[in-house]
C-alpha cells in the first residue's frame, strides 16, 4: 500500500514538473526582448554621475531576466553631451541620462527639473516630485517635447566653482567668463558674468587655456577627477545656483507606450534605485576628494556676503520677469515656491538646528 501511493505520488510530481518545464518556454515567449539605447550626458570617466545610467540599465536587465536590455552610451558617442534630450524627443534613442536645465535655451521652464538659483535641496527635490505634485507638474511640460520623465540622481548641493582669480567681491565677477549651467548663468550675467555652457568633458581645456576664468561643475569628486586644481585653486562654496540638482532620465513617450507594463515597473523601480544611490555613493567620496584638494593647496573659500545677496535679488527678478511672460514657468514657479518656503520652514526647525550644533563641534 504504502508502496502504490508512493508510486503515485511520484507519477502526479513527474507530471507536474513536466508541465513546468513545457510552460516555461511558453510564459517566456510572452514576454518580449526590447533593446534600447540610453544616451548619457555626462563622460563615463565621471563614473558617479555616468554611473547612475549604469545602475538602471543593470537593474532592468535583472528584474527582467535581460529580455529589456538598455545599452549605456558616454557623451558624444551618438549625439553631444547637451543634445541628449533631442536626441530622445526625436526618437534617435529611446531614452537619455541628463540634465533638464541644460535645455533652458530652449525655455526657460526646464530648469525647474534640474535645480534653480536659491531653490531646494536634493531631499526636498525628491519630496516635491514624489509626493507634492512636481512629477505632474514636469511631465506636463514635458509632454511638449514628446518626452517622460524619470529622476534618476543627485549630487546633493554642489559647490561654487573653481576661478583662475580670487573674487572678493561684485566688482570681481564683472566680465567673468564662467562656465555655468542652468538659470544659474542668467543670474551671472545680471551680476556682469558672462556665462558659457560647456559640457563637462570640455571645461578643462577651455579653463586651462584661459578661454573661461572660472568653472563650476558638481563638487570634490567629480573636481577632482576633472583636475580643475591643476589650473585654478581657488574653490567657492556654495553652489547658490543648484542646491539639489537633479539628475534625469528622459524616455520618448512613443516608445514607452510600446513597453509592456511589467517593464515599465521594472524602470521605474530602477530609476528610484538610481536616485537613492547616487546621492549616497556623492556623500562617502565627496570628504575623502575635499580632503586630498586640500592637500594640493587649493584655497576653500566661501561667497563673499555681497555677491549671495545680489544673487539673491537677481534670481527673484528673473523669476517675477519670466513669470509675467511665459505661462508655463508661471504655473510651475507658483507651486514650486509654495512648496520651497513650507519645506524650508520644517528644516529650519529640526534639521538647521542639529546641522548647526554638530558643525559647532567638528
Amino acid at each position: 500500500m504504502q508502496r502504490r501511493d508512493f508510486l503515485k505520488k511520484a507519477s502526479v510530481g513527474a507530471a507536474a514538473g513536466a508541465a513546468t518545464t513545457l510552460a516555461a518556454p511558453a510564459i517566456a515567449q510572452t514576454t518580449p526582448t526590447v533593446k534600447w539605447r540610453l544616451t548619457s550626458s555626462f563622460p563615463k570617466s565621471l563614473d558617479t554621475i555616468y554611473g547612475g545610467a549604469e545602475v538602471l540599465a543593470n537593474r532592468v536587465r535583472a528584474i527582467t531576466g535581460g529580455k529589456f536590455d538598455i545599452r549605456v552610451f558616454p557623451g558624444g558617442e551618438i549625439v553631444p553631451g547637451l543634445q541628449a534630450l533631442d536626441a530622445v524627443q526625436q526618437g534617435t534613442v529611446e531614452c537619455c541620462h541628463t540634465c533638464s536645465y541644460y535645455y533652458v535655451g530652449k525655455d526657460k521652464t526646464f530648469g525647474f527639473g534640474t535645480a534653480v538659483p536659491f531653490g531646494m535641496n536634493n531631499r526636498q527635490m525628491n519630496a516635491w516630485i514624489y509626493y507634492g505634485g512636481g512629477q505632474k507638474l514636469l511631465d506636463d511640460f514635458y509632454a511638449n517635447y514628446n518626452v517622460l520623465s524619470f529622476a534618476g540622481g543627485n549630487t546633493g548641493v554642489q559647490m561654487g566653482g573653481w576661478f583662475r582669480k580670487e573674487v572678493k567681491g561684485l566688482e570681481d565677477v564683472k566680465g567673468l567668463k564662467m562656465r555655468i549651467a542652468g538659470l544659474g548663468g542668467n543670474v551671472f550675467a545680471a551680476l556682469g558674468a558672462v556665462p558659457q555652457q560647456i559640457a563637462g568633458g570640455d571645461i578643462y581645456p577651455a579653463l586651462e587655456k584661459g578661454t573661461i576664468d572660472a568653472a563650476e561643475w558638481v563638487g570634490p569628486y567629480d573636481d577632482e577627477k576633472l583636475g580643475f586644481f591643476k589650473v585654478a585653486k581657488n574653490y567657492y562654496y556654495p553652489g547658490w545656483w543648484e542646491p539639489g540638482p537633479v539628475i534625469h532620465f528622459f524616455v520618448n513617450k512613443k516608445e514607452w507606450e510600446k513597453l509592456p507594463k511589467e517593464y515599465q515597473e521594472a524602470f521605474q523601480a530602477a530609476a528610484y534605485e538610481a536616485n537613492v544611490t547616487m546621492m549616497a555613493e556623492y556623500d562617502h567620496k565627496n570628504p575623502g576628494a575635499l580632503s586630498r584638494l586640500l592637500q594640493q593647496g587649493v584655497k576653500l573659500q566661501a561667497y563673499p556676503k555681497d555677491i549671495m545677496e545680489a544673487a539673491y535679488k537677481a534670481a527673484q527678478d528673473l523669476y517675477a520677469d519670466e513669470s509675467a511672460k511665459n505661462p508655463a514657468f508661471k504655473k510651475i514657479y507658483t507651486e514650486f515656491d509654495k512648496y520651497r518656503k513650507t519645506q524650508n520652514a520644517w528644516f529650519s526647525v529640526a534639521e538647521m538646528r542639529m546641522d548647526a550644533f554638530l558643525q559647532s563641534h567638528k
